[in-house]
């Protein structure tokens, strides 16, 4: 900016005395201007060319008298903080495994659903449980195993209750401890969703009888309605259910199975001299398991544990890829008797035990409204017994499934969507933008950025903060080979149609230059 200087004259001088000031003046504007400095005490290099211009203006040198021109930018307080050099976020902090690197910041993202609860400042979270959602091949899977695996190391554990692609099983395999349940198939392993767990610390027996016996009428109830779409149980038929179980404790000495409330709902049924009302309401019941004792889930469930939970493993999966080749409805009721099987070891606050419960295709949990109910109960009580629950869906419209068009049930499982804190959000499809915005509050601009991420870019919601990690930034090539899911769509080298490399040798052997036509038809020839 030009500097400008405005002097006054007191009135009255004579020509003499204001010739003296402005003369005055001249020289004291003479002795502030800097001192001129010669070209070798500021170190500057000779000119090549004599003169003012130099080779500047001819031989495009920089030696050139005229100014530099250089217009001011111009543009929103919005924009320069975009370009701010001191506006990076802060980040979590360091507690936690390293899970990628924060674009914004530049600066590794750790995170630890346990480290976020405990922070008391605005940086916090008041849940440990995570959503995550994303198209197919976003990365969804490889990052929770990613933060999975790497959380080992600061004491935390993981059980995946139900294992529908069988991915979970080589990742258990491979880290040292890990424990794995297969069903189904040709393996003969059993679980009994009634199973009474082991006795939780710090509970009276009256408080630990009451919490087994919950339990287990939870189970009975949601496996019947799961198989009734869109029915509910009567109150007489939760009666008889009720009836059956207490008969098959008494009658197996507190070893229920679900072949043993079968057999007692069955003998309901002809009791109608004794009560008719709950001898009708055990009909129902007892047809839906007739299918886990002679049905399409024999040999599964209805009978004592084969196997038990390893408590100290660092991973436990159960197995249940072969179960979906039986149908859906029978992947949702197996997810359903391995998730209770599951709650019933690890729900043990005074174990002082931290452990990821990983819930793959998350919507299997909420088929009817016993099971949204005992899943939301469940997510509450995360913190209590020091469990993240890891819930992972496709899209929301895999809620779609559960219930009807505006019913309990379905508005319940967004709910429960809609109130998990912490979200991992990937990849999504056009289709996706509207609903994630209007099911999960998510801002419009971050939806349209969520259909630009990159395979294994995620927008990570935690607490009041919203973070843009890359997780496959520090994966290493041992958890790359380990966690991708998508091996089979690699052609191998046996490929039908597969144009195939050949070296040079044996370009040669197969066409040998040096011969004329009949050697080449010879050469030709032997090669058949």
């Amino acid at each position: 900016m030009t500097r400008q200087r405005i002097d006054f004259e007191p009135g009255g001088l004579s020509r003499k005395e204001r010739r003296q000031s402005r003369l005055a003046r001249t020289n004291d504007q003479r002795n502030q201007q800097p001192a001129r400095t010669r070209r070798r005490e500021n170190a500057l290099p000779e000119p090549a060319v004599p003169g003012p211009f130099g080779p500047g203006l001819t031989e495009g040198g920089y030696w050139n008298l005229a100014p530099m021109n250089v217009p001011p930018h111009q543009a929103t307080s919005q924009h320069i903080a975009g370009i701010y050099p001191f506006v990076a976020d802060a980040g979590l902090g360091h507690r936690g495994p390293i899970l990628g690197v924060d674009l914004n910041a530049d600066a590794l993202w750790h995170f630890s659903p346990w480290e976020t609860y405990a922070d008391s400042t605005d940086r916090g979270s008041f849940s440990t449980n995570v959503l995550v959602l994303g198209a197919y091949r976003a990365g969804k899977s490889a990052v929770i195993k990613t933060l999975v695996t790497r959380s080992m190391a600061f004491g935390h554990q993981a059980v995946v209750p139900s294992d529908p692609k069988g991915e979970w099983r080589t990742v258990a395999e491979a880290i040292p401890g890990g424990n794995v349940i297969r069903l189904g198939g040709a393996f003969d392993t059993r679980l009994n969703p009634l199973d009474r767990g082991p006795r939780r610390t710090g509970v009276t027996d009256e408080q630990h009888e009451q919490m087994v016996k919950q339990r287990r009428i939870t189970v009975l109830t949601s496996l019947v309605q799961a198989a009734l779409p869109g029915a509910h149980l009567t109150a007489v038929e939760h009666a008889a259910l009720l009836e059956a179980l207490e008969r098959c404790i008494a009658r197996t000495g507190d070893q229920p199975t679900l072949r043993g409330v079968y057999t007692e709902l069955t003998q309901i049924t002809s009791e109608t001299n004794r009560d008719r009302h709950l001898a009708h309401g055990a009909i129902q019941p007892s047809f839906v398991l007739r299918r886990f004792v002679n049905g399409d889930l024999s040999g599964l469930f209805e009978d004592p544990s084969t196997v038990s939970f390893d408590d100290d493993a660092p991973i436990v999966v159960v197995d249940t890829s072969e179960l979906f080749a039986r149908g859906d409805l029978v992947a949702q009721l197996s997810q359903i008797c391995t998730t209770a099987w599951n709650q019933a070891v690890i729900s043990d606050r005074g174990a002082h035990k931290t452990r990821y419960v990983i819930r793959e295709e998350g919507w299997r949990d909420m088929t009817s409204l016993a099971s949204l109910q005992m899943y939301q109960q469940w997510l509450k009580l995360s913190r209590h017994y020091g469990i993240s629950n890891i819930v992972i869906l496709h899209k929301m419209g895999d809620l779609d499934a559960v219930g009807e068009a505006d019913s309990q049930e379905r508005n319940l499982a967004y709910s429960i969507a809609g109130d998990i804190e912490n979200k991992f959000i990937f990849r999504i499809n056009q289709q996706e933008s509207a609903s994630i915005s209007q099911r999960l509050n998510v801002p419009p601009a971050h939806a349209e950025m969520a259909r630009q991420l990159r395979k294994g870019e995620f927008l990570a919601y935690v607490g009041q903060y919203s973070y843009l990690v890359d997780a496959f930034a520090t994966s290493t090539e041992w958890e790359y080979e380990l966690f991708k899911t998508d091996d089979a769509m690699e052609l191998g080298t046996s490929a039908v149609g597969e144009l195939r490399g050949f070296e040079m040798p044996e370009l040669d052997s197969a066409w040998p230059t040096d011969t004329g036509v009949d050697g080449w038809l010879t050469s030709s020839k032997e090669l058949k």
